[in-house]
């Protein structure tokens, strides 16, 4: 029988936690990802059921949040879905119960990494990283950018909740050592 234990996108046994000055990073495995995509003419039924789910269809930009459930905008009729991972293991299963024929759900909680950055200063630590407008950014919004060559979408959460960061789970530890290291560079 197999012993087999779960490990954090960093390999960890619990989550990463990096502290600088008035900044912290927190590696964020206690999520689960889906990605929705609404099929060719189910556009319409589609929005109805993401709308049942978060109460609205975020647009272009936008994360919208209900029931501790979010969705954000990654292209046209295709959004990425997170909820907690402890009530929501089976979460493309759950979406594709809802949506049925309307959209194409895929599993992707192991496909991305994700980092919560909060603390004074988070601006001045993107603008090391990456092109984002974050200062002009509010609550809601997400921006998809390059961090290190890395593909990754940036969610701004709040001026006391700071900014999710998901990253390719193959290159998470890239990803940390580049946040880590713009940081530092920051303060």
């Amino acid at each position: 029988m197999h012993d087999l234990q779960p490990i954090t996108a960093l390999g960890g046994q619990i989550p990463r936690q990096d502290t600088v000055a008035a900044l912290m990073l927190t590696e964020n495995p206690d999520l689960a990802l889906a990605s929705v995509a609404a099929r060719l003419g189910q556009e319409t039924a589609c929005h109805k059921h993401l709308k049942a789910l978060i109460s609205a269809v975020p647009g272009p930009g936008e994360c919208k949040t209900a029931k501790g459930t979010d969705a954000f905008w990654t292209s046209p009729d295709m959004w990425m879905v997170t909820a907690p991972f402890g009530t929501h293991e089976d979460l493309a299963a759950q979406l594709k119960q809802r949506f049925k024929a309307t959209a194409s759900v895929t599993e992707q909680t192991d496909a991305w990494c994700c980092f919560d950055l909060t603390g004074t200063g988070v601006e001045d630590v993107m603008e090391l990283l990456c092109p984002v407008p974050i200062r002009t950014m509010v609550a809601g919004q997400v921006q998809r950018t390059s961090i290190d060559h890395l593909g990754c979408f940036v969610v701004h959460r709040g001026s006391t909740d700071g900014l999710r960061i998901f990253g390719p789970r193959s290159s998470a530890g890239s990803l940390h050592h580049a946040l880590l290291t713009a940081m530092r560079s920051a303060s």
